[in-house]
């Protein structure tokens, strides 16, 4: 047996419909290697390691999980990674795949580590609190767009799968869950990176003033009578952030 940790966000899948689910979304593109986050009892990772011809690994922080997981599934010994996502190096070498029912407490930090690793992440799919989910599936103009719509989007596409009822999970937590798919694709044409990122940031960071109030540091006077400067920040796409880069005198 085991006991769950509110200090680690832990609510076990265990609903087998779903685990099942998952897993087939999964296998809807191809991949080699796999990582899975937070295999906790092990619903998904007794699916995962039936696949073949799959080099599977699973990083879990909690030792009491590792040894019912290692007890459990004699199989996975050997796979696991005794730490937290937000430590570990890239788990393989070349392009690899992520799954899992992700720790809410830490859910952005995962998302923004898998932008981290997007040069060789292939596909990401994970349970988030639906909020969340939402957020980062978020198109402008909606409410919740913000920070973490524009960076993901900005290097992979998003698919929402499927929703999640509270009783799935063990203990039920006090908020819906979702599914959600990463795929890579082209970035948007921008100056640079931390060009971009700290524009996005900057303009969400005052997100109720026009971008003019909010970002004019950012840039010189000449660049601010653009009438872009005039929306909010959840206004614009990221194809308008991605060039307002060019205009930034930083």
């Amino acid at each position: 047996m085991y006991t769950l940790k509110k200090s680690l966000g832990q609510h076990f899948l265990r609903d087998e419909n779903i685990s099942r689910k998952i897993v087939a979304a999964l296998r809807q593109r191809p991949f080699t290697q796999l990582l899975e986050v937070g295999p906790g009892a092990g619903a998904l990772t007794k699916y995962l390691l039936e696949l073949e011809g799959i080099r599977f690994k699973a990083v879990e922080l909690d030792k009491e999980k590792i040894s019912h997981l290692e007890e459990t599934l004699p199989p996975i010994k050997e796979k696991l990674i005794h730490a937290s996502i937000l430590d570990i190096e890239k788990p393989f070498e070349g392009k690899f795949t992520v799954i899992g029912n992700f720790p809410y407490n830490i859910s952005s930090q995962i998302l923004f580590k898998m932008l981290d690793w997007k040069d060789d992440l292939q596909t990401m799919i994970g349970m988030f609190q639906k909020e969340v989910a939402q957020r980062v599936a978020a198109k402008e103009g909606n409410k919740t767009y913000g920070v973490l719509s524009v960076l993901i989007q900005a290097f992979f596409a998003v698919e929402y799968l499927f929703e999640v009822h509270e009783q799935c999970f063990n203990p039920p937590p006090k908020v819906k869950s979702a599914v959600i798919r990463l795929t890579p694709r082209p970035a948007p044409a921008f100056r640079d990176e931390k060009s971009f990122t700290l524009l996005v940031k900057t303009a969400f960071n005052q997100r109720r003033k026009t971008l003019r109030n909010a970002v004019k540091p950012l840039f010189g006077e000449a660049a601010l009578p653009d009438p872009i400067f005039n929306k909010r920040a959840e206004q614009l796409s990221i194809n308008d952030f991605a060039q307002l880069t060019f205009k930034m005198h930083l």
